[in-house]
């Protein structure tokens, strides 16, 4: 091997490792800035105007979903081949703690609740190390989402959670 191929092979080597290096995300900082992600969502000014309106109720649904089935208190929405549940207990109010008091439990790999004036919301995530995925579930007031979710999109989908959530209880 000449000794110009051998300089770019340990370039590109050491660029690898670097750039693999700096990519990597430990699982706690995920889990961390899932949270992060859910109070940015939860405190701002701003919720998504609702793009589905249904019979029962109206929401904002996210470009990569779909819905499959929405009755007087509940929608399942397809996101590829997940699904996600929405519960929407119209009795409750916006700044009922009823679903976050529900989801209190010590496995949980993150439980965290946000309030204002107005509402309270929270996010929890339990791992499932069987599937090597988790479960996140985030809550406004009397709506509760629940999916499953992989390392990888945890972050995105605490952020979708949230969005949803907010339009319902606006």
């Amino acid at each position: 091997m000449s000794k110009a191929t051998y300089s770019i092979s340990s370039i590109l080597v050491i660029f690898i490792i670097v750039l693999t290096v700096f990519s990597f995300r430990t699982e706690e900082s995920i889990i961390e800035q899932a949270g992060e992600k859910a109070k940015e969502i939860f405190y701002n000014e701003e919720v998504p105007e609702d793009n589905y309106h249904g019979e029962y109720f109206s929401f904002y649904l996210p470009s990569n979903m779909e819905v499959e089935e929405v009755d007087d208190f509940n929608a399942i929405l397809q996101n590829g081949h997940r699904t996600l549940i929405v519960f929407y207990n119209k009795l409750e109010s916006n700044d009922s703690n009823l679903n976050y008091e529900a989801a209190k439990t010590e496995d949980a790999a993150l439980l965290e609740s946000f309030t204002d004036d107005n509402k309270f919301g929270y996010i929890r995530l339990l791992q499932d190390e069987e599937h090597m995925e988790y479960e996140i579930q985030v809550g406004v007031g009397g709506v509760k989402l629940t999916t499953y979710t992989t390392k990888n999109e945890i972050i995105s989908d605490s952020e979708n959670l949230m969005k949803i959530a907010l339009s319902i209880v606006q």
